[in-house]
C-alpha cells in the first residue's frame, strides 16, 4: 500500500535486545490530504530505515507499507509497517513548464496539384 503526505511528527528511536539480537524501531506520523480534514497515520520503521534522511518535519514523502491486524484477548490491534521511503516533489518547487505540440495548419493553396493519373489497366 502506498501512502503519500507530509511528515507531521517524528518519534525518538526505540531499541532493545531480543532473542534474535539487537533491534531498533522508529515511529513517524504522516499527515495525508483528505479533502477538508487531513488524516494522520502512525507508521513504524525497523532496522536500516530508522533515522532515514527523509524524516524531516514538513517533508513530502511517499511510503510503501504493509498493514496488518492481530487479535489479543478479544481486541484487535493494527500495525502499519513501512518498508520503502520515496521522496516526492515539494509543493514549493517551481512549476513544471508544460510543453505541447500544435500541428501545422495547411490551406488549399499550400497543397500542390496532383499529377494526372494515366489509366493503363486493360479493363
Amino acid at each position: 500500500m502506498e501512502l503519500k503526505g507530509k511528515v507531521y511528527e517524528i518519534k525518538p528511536v526505540e531499541s532493545g535486545e531480543g532473542r534474535n539480537g539487537a533491534w531498533q524501531k522508529q515511529l513517524i506520523v504522516l499527515e495525508m490530504e483528505n479533502g477538508k480534514y487531513p488524516k494522520k497515520v502512525a507508521i513504524q520503521f525497523w532496522s536500516d530505515l530508522v533515522n532515514h534522511e527523509s524524516f524531516v518535519q514538513g517533508n513530502d514523502i511517499s511510503i510503501e507499507a504493509d498493514v496488518e491486524s492481530r487479535e489479543f484477548n478479544g481486541k484487535w490491534y493494527t500495525d502499519v509497517k513501512g518498508w520503502r521511503i520515496n521522496k516526492t516533489e515539494n509543493n514549493t518547487a517551481a512549476p513544471k513548464k508544460e510543453t505541447s505540440y500544435k500541428a501545422p495548419s495547411y490551406s488549399e493553396a499550400d497543397i500542390p496539384p496532383a499529377a494526372p493519373i494515366e489509366d493503363d489497366l486493360p479493363f
